[in-house]
């Protein structure tokens, strides 16, 4: 049952909902303390007396019945204990029936989320700065899935623009149809960065690289060929990393699709009296609303991002009927979304406040920010073959008899990035450093998939759980069983935050208390039906742990 919904009910707090209620209930850092707390000092405005003694009033005048044992008064908080034989029993008996559907729900059912993630460039380089946007964007599809929602997730691929008329000239000068066939990626990242070292001594060359972009827009044979050529290659190598990386997507639907959606975008923008002219540029003066205006032509006519962003939402709108639409982008775009945003809304689209930018950090080499320009870039193929290497020769090391080494360094050596990418909050900064994504001890996933290979152990040890009635609870084994029982509640809060590092964090607290009762409690003990209680754990630990990694985009293994 869900105890917090149920102690929400049973308070008759006037001016507070029970909604409201159940938003301030928490779960205590320490469960000596309580399995469920409200912090009265929320209630203080309302109720218009001190915290202490609110609490205090509130705990004379609940009732303990069968579900909550207990409800105390301390320092400004209620505190609530629940029945815990019964909760354990029963959540056990659920983890265990519904196995990889635990912690699912059905509240997303009917409706729909776009998810607009890693959105990589044709003809560059798949680098780490795109692993935030790409595991962040692929645990939120994963998430919203297991809550009931229909997801459809977007890769809006970058291809349009100058830099393809740039690659054309770079490509006519110093490379061949050959060369780029051959060395696929890397060819093309040489020649975009020889254009710019090239450029900056003969600035005749940007002309030359509109001309071919022009040529691009006109549906010239030639030129569309090769830009054909480029995203080809492109999406067969980023294929291979999205593979490693467990991420799929519904829709490649990228820049260059919303060409011929863009006109009657400008068209409505006109009729509404929306667009002005300023220094030639159509725009949409926001300055009301504290921005600088949305540029939506240039002075020739071509469109922008914002243009395209535009005609997007407005394709997306009418083509899934979205409920949200999210964009996972780097926080340096706050701007152009609150912008988009707004003249979507003045547009008069109601739709327009379903609109989320899921902001997250940037990601910066030590020796400083990232340029494809320059080719001061971190790839994530080398990453992530690195990593990869590294667990291989653990394995080695630890453990060279085990089955499937390969397959189990690639779980590890992956797992070990994307775990590395959520596990703090994602709106932080991030500098790139291979000794902190390498490091395979301390909060990472390679110590939660050790503890699933833990967990898969005692279990082929131990076989099947039998009966386990009347066994009382140390609290080695109630601490376990109350972190199963948050599952559900992070997943809910991960979708509402848009934070998958709720779920990684998750994770390496689960591991912490299973790792502890492993250690306290004897699980393959001469009494059965302690041995049958603990063995239950260890299974429902394996199930949650293997769900929530799922969730991630992080593979378990059987054995480490």
């Amino acid at each position: 049952m869900d105890y917090k919904k149920y102690v929400a009910e049973k308070l008759n707090i006037e001016g507070l909902s029970k909604e409201e209620l159940y938003g301030f209930i928490e779960t205590p850092p320490n469960t000596e303390m309580g399995d469920y707390a409200l912090p009265c000092f929320k209630l203080a405005k309302i109720m218009r007396r001190p915290p202490v003694k609110i609490a205090e009033d509130l705990a004379t005048a609940f009732t303990a019945d069968e579900y909550i044992s207990s409800c105390t008064a301390i320092n400004g908080y209620l505190n609530f204990k629940i029945n815990r034989s019964g909760f354990a029993f029963s959540l056990l008996d659920e983890i265990l029936k519904a196995g990889d559907n635990y912690g699912s729900a059905n509240i997303g059912a009917g409706k729909t989320v776009c998810i607009d993630y890693s959105s990589i460039n044709i003809a560059k380089p798949f680098h780490i700065g795109h692993l935030s946007t790409t595991v962040i964007g692929s645990a939120l599809c994963k998430i919203f899935r297991f809550l009931g929602y229909k997801v459809v997730g977007i890769n809006h691929l970058g291809d349009y623009g100058t830099q393809f008329g740039k690659l054309i000239v770079a490509y006519k000068r110093w490379s061949s149809e050959e060369a780029v066939i051959k060395d696929r990626l890397k060819e093309l990242t040489r020649i975009y960065v020889k254009y710019h070292d090239e450029a900056k001594l003969d600035p005749s060359m940007d002309d030359e690289a509109r001309r071919y972009f022009k040529l691009i827009e006109d549906g010239d044979a030639e030129s569309n060929k090769l830009f054909e050529l480029f995203k080809k290659i492109t999406l067969e190598e980023v294929e291979k990393i999205y593979k490693l990386l467990n991420v799929t997507f519904d829709s490649y639907a990228g820049e260059s699709f919303y060409n011929d959606k863009m006109s009657p975008i400008v068209d409505e923008l006109k009729e509404k009296g929306l667009i002005k002219v300023s220094d030639g540029a159509s725009i949409v003066d926001l300055e009301e609303y504290g921005m600088p205006p949305c540029l939506i032509l240039k002075s020739d006519g071509s469109t922008l991002y914002a243009t395209r962003d535009i005609a997007a939402a407005v394709y997306r709108k009418n083509t899934y009927d979205f409920d949200k639409c999210l964009y996972v982008v780097a926080y340096q775009q706050n701007l152009h979304f609150k912008q988009f945003f707004k003249v979507l809304e003045l547009m008069g689209k109601d739709w327009a406040k379903d609109m989320v930018h899921v902001a997250y950090g940037m990601v910066s080499l030590e020796s400083g920010s990232m340029s494809t320009r320059s080719g001061n870039v971190v790839l994530l193929e080398d990453v992530l073959n690195t990593t990869i290497e590294k667990a291989y020769k653990v394995i080695e090391e630890k453990n060279p008899n085990l089955p499937d080494k390969d397959k189990i360094a690639k779980s590890v050596g992956t797992g070990a990035v994307i775990f590395g990418a959520l596990c703090n909050n994602k709106i932080k900064d991030i500098v790139f450093s291979y000794d902190r994504v390498l490091s395979f001890e301390g909060e990472t996933c390679p110590y939660v998939q050790y503890t699933v290979a833990r967990c898969n152990s005692v279990i082929n040890k131990c076989g099947e759980a039998g009966n386990y009635d009347g066994v009382e609870m140390n609290a080695d084994e109630y601490e376990v069983i109350s972190v199963l029982g948050r599952f559900s509640d992070v997943v809910k809060s991960a979708a509402e935050k848009y934070e998958p590092s709720l779920v990684t964090r998750y994770c390496l607290d689960l591991a912490t208390v299973f790792n502890k009762f492993y250690i306290g409690c004897k699980i393959a003990c001469e009494d059965e039906k302690v041995r049958n209680f603990r063995l239950a754990i260890t299974k429902a630990v394996k199930i949650t742990l293997t769900n929530a990694l799922t969730l991630l985009g992080i593979d378990t293994v059987e054995q480490m």
